[in-house]
């Protein structure tokens, strides 16, 4: 099957319609979530809803549904679609009004749509690692808003994509702050270090969930910027996203990080996740041949 939500409404895909005033689709004026599925249950889907409440508040938006809510419609259109591994896809927009850059009234109420997408865990990328390109972050300052304007990110995996990278690290200056669909840590020392949580990044959940992974398992780190030098001549980088996991990144413009191999935190910090998601959603498989 392939059914959709709309306003709280489940219908076949071909069925789903949005008006050509739907203020996402004219100024990008929403935000939006994904979360993962495995075995058929969504993963920390209380923390992506925790956030895109946060979001919604951050640009004035009155999300039409309570978290509650929502959650029960994401699980009900993930037994609907029958999806076991995958994602939900989710997003609010200001609503249908006629266009004025400035907000429409206040019975304006807002769009809200969802889908499921089968999507399989990265298991190549997760045991081989992928390479990246560097990219001068050109975006707005505003990063921790998890927005429906992604021009700057798109253009800076394009960028990436055809350089043959997976992933573009943004840098404004010589400070690292994330990837174009990420958020990159490195390691030095057997210390990992992650961009601090600001209005350069957004605090991506599975970043969330690797940092509390670390107190939980003694593995040091900081949250504080670092620099390109830095990036290029740590002993491990790695990117975390609900899509990625924890996913090591082995070269670098070019460049060899460490060994050229998945380092031995990245290895420790893909096992801990599992475990976490594992807790949460069923067991998973690593399978990783190494």
């Amino acid at each position: 099957m392939n059914i959709v939500m709309v306003n709280g409404q489940f219908v076949e895909r071909n069925e789903a319609k949005v008006d050509i005033e739907d203020r996402g689709y004219q100024f990008g004026d929403g935000i939006y979530e994904v979360i993962r599925v495995y075995n058929g249950k969504m993963f920390a889907a209380s923390e992506h809803l925790e956030r895109l409440v946060e979001c919604a508040g951050k640009i004035k938006l009155t999300l039409p549904f309570s978290n509650t809510d929502i959650q029960t419609m994401l699980q009900t259109l993930i037994e609907k679609n029958a999806l076991t591994t995958g994602i939900v896809y989710l997003q609010s927009s200001r609503g249908v009004a006629v266009r004025n850059h400035a907000f429409p009234t206040t019975d304006t109420v807002a769009s809200f749509i969802a889908y499921t997408k089968e999507l399989p865990r990265p298991l190549h990328n997760i045991t081989n690692g992928v390479k990246a390109a560097l990219v001068e972050d050109e975006r707005w300052l505003k990063c921790d808003i998890k927005s429906l304007n992604l021009l700057g990110n798109i253009l800076a995996k394009q960028e990436a994509a055809e350089l043959g990278c997976f992933e573009a690290i943004l840098h404004r200056g010589e400070t690292v702050t994330e990837g174009s669909s990420s958020n990159i840590s490195i390691v030095k020392d057997g210390v990992v270090y992650t961009h601090q949580a600001d209005k350069y990044i957004l605090n991506g959940i599975t970043r969330q969930q690797m940092l509390a992974l670390c107190g939980v398992h003694s593995i040091a780190f900081e949250e504080k910027s670092f620099t390109v030098e830095e990036l290029l001549n740590a002993d491990e980088v790695f990117m975390t996203s609900t899509t990625a996991e924890v996913t090591p990144i082995i070269e670098i413009a070019g460049r060899k990080i460490g060994t050229g191999a998945p380092g031995s935190i990245s290895i420790k910090l893909q096992q801990l996740l599992a475990s976490e998601i594992a807790r949460q959603c069923g067991r998973i498989y690593l399978e990783i041949d190494r």
